[in-house]
């Protein structure tokens, strides 16, 4: 994988060769910049569908609080990943990247519940 400083060496104007490919490399630039866009893009709405996300599981927190359920539902917990993982296969993404980024939130999301029932956090 290239890194950022690999990538400054085929920066435009950067190659010290002839103008022929010079062009070449500023194409390579400049379709690299367009992907990498598309890539922030992207990864910025990854990060406000987790806080939307965040906000309706604060909701099922606070309800969950307010009449004594557990934090952990571990029967949505398991429909949930293997409905994700199904996504992710007909997407042609790893299932076991999916089921690992799920299992994550869900942690986060249980952590936040025990929080707002005032349930003592377990000690890792």
């Amino acid at each position: 994988m290239a890194t950022n400083e690999n990538l400054s060496s085929i920066a435009p104007g950067n190659s010290g060769s002839g103008v022929s490919e010079d062009a070449s490399l500023d194409a390579v630039w400049a379709e690299l910049t367009a992907i990498r866009q598309s890539i922030d893009n992207i990864d910025a709405a990854v990060i406000h569908m987790l806080a939307e996300r965040f906000k309706f599981t604060q909701e099922v927190g606070r309800l969950k609080a307010a009449h004594g359920l557990p934090a952990a539902d571990p029967e949505r917990e398991r429909e949930q990943i293997a409905r994700l993982r199904a996504l992710a296969v007909e997407s042609r993404l790893d299932p076991a990247f999916a089921e690992k980024f799920l299992n994550f939130i869900i942690a986060e999301v249980i952590h936040h519940h025990e929080r707002l029932a005032g349930r003592p956090e377990p000690v890792e």
